[in-house]
């Protein structure tokens, strides 16, 4: 009961403190790509701490049971209980029992987060098919260094307030408005549309999917609510990166220009007979104000260094928590 106890207490610990420190170091997204590593190995390692103390609580339940039962079967029988009657019948009851409620308690816990997750699998696919109907492709356009008009071609839909945005699916499909037409040049239009492959190429929509389904079934656990959001973020900076090298400098300058054009932030979807998917992922998501200061002034090379530097150390020492400190507990160390 101890080792279990020990190991759910660090889990706890870890799910109530961890979103501060990691929180400051990822707020300005100095460095993205490890930023999102940190907050994705802590929520592992909450998770894998969590299940590792159910499996001691369920080991310490089982080696248990026989001195439970004999106590019962003394109480019962005037103190006179030979082990063959405690350890027959009811230790096997027990140990079916304990089991049983084991594996419900896991199929319940799994199921819920598998219909999360399918929910927004199904709202995904069915925006990008409304999305197929009733837009166009750009022809003509050269995007990503080729002319568009192929499979990854965007697809336009009628819509007044400029929005771009990626909805993954086979094949996934960038949607683009007539509104972002109307006030991006071809140059800022191709910084975006990189910016949404680098979100496809990166499968940015399964974090987006894991984490937000399992911020909705534990709201109540701060490192997992605040880990969605912190996530998102970090994946629109990572994307932002990833679009600016495509482009080298004149890359960085037409990704900030396009976000300033299109209102800084000012997103909508456009009038689908779907509602648009949880997992959509706009050109203009995130704080948008955070992402205009990164392309407007890089960090300076000692300071990317050093947040480097930490991020790596707390990451591994998350990672190295989750692996000791089972270990520890069953040993007795």
């Amino acid at each position: 009961m101890i080792p279990a106890l020990a190991v759910f207490g660090c889990a706890i610990a870890m799910a109530w403190v961890l979103p501060l420190p990691l929180g400051r170091l990822s707020r300005d997204g100095v460095s993205p790509r490890l930023g999102l590593a940190a907050w994705l190995t802590a929520i592992t390692s909450v998770l894998a701490l969590a299940l590792a103390a159910l499996g001691l609580l369920a080991r310490s339940a089982v080696s248990g049971w026989p001195a439970f039962a004999r106590t019962v079967c003394e109480s019962v029988t005037s103190g006179v209980c030979p082990p063959a009657v405690y350890r027959s019948a009811a230790y096997e009851l027990g140990l079916a029992g304990v089991a049983f409620i084991g594996g419900i308690t896991l199929i319940v816990l799994g199921w819920r987060y598998g219909r999360s997750l399918r929910r927004t699998s199904v709202s995904t696919r069915e925006h990008a098919e409304a999305a197929r109907i009733v837009g166009h492709r750009i022809v003509g356009h050269r995007a990503g260094g080729h002319r568009a008009g192929g499979g990854d071609a965007p697809f336009v839909l009628d819509a007044t307030r400029p929005a771009v945005y990626c909805v993954p699916g086979r094949p996934p499909t960038i949607v683009v408005t007539t509104g972002a037409l109307a006030v991006l040049e071809p140059g800022q239009l191709t910084a975006v549309l990189a910016h949404e492959r680098a979100h496809l190429a990166g499968r940015h929509h399964l974090l987006l999917a894991v984490t937000r389904s399992l911020a909705a079934e534990t709201p109540f656990v701060p490192l997992f609510a605040r880990g969605a959001g912190q996530v998102a973020r970090l994946a629109e900076m990572r994307a932002d990166d990833a679009a600016a090298r495509r482009g080298g400098g004149q890359g960085r300058r037409a990704l900030l220009t396009a976000l300033l054009a299109m209102g800084a932030g000012v997103t909508a979807a456009p009038a689908l007979a779907s509602p648009v998917p949880a997992s959509w992922l706009p050109a203009t998501g995130g704080v948008v104000a955070t992402r205009v200061r990164r392309l407007a002034a890089p960090p300076a090379p000692a300071r990317l260094a050093c947040y480097r530097l930490t991020l790596t150390a707390l990451t591994l020492a998350i990672g190295a928590a989750a692996v000791l400190v089972p270990v520890l507990a069953i040993t007795g160390i």
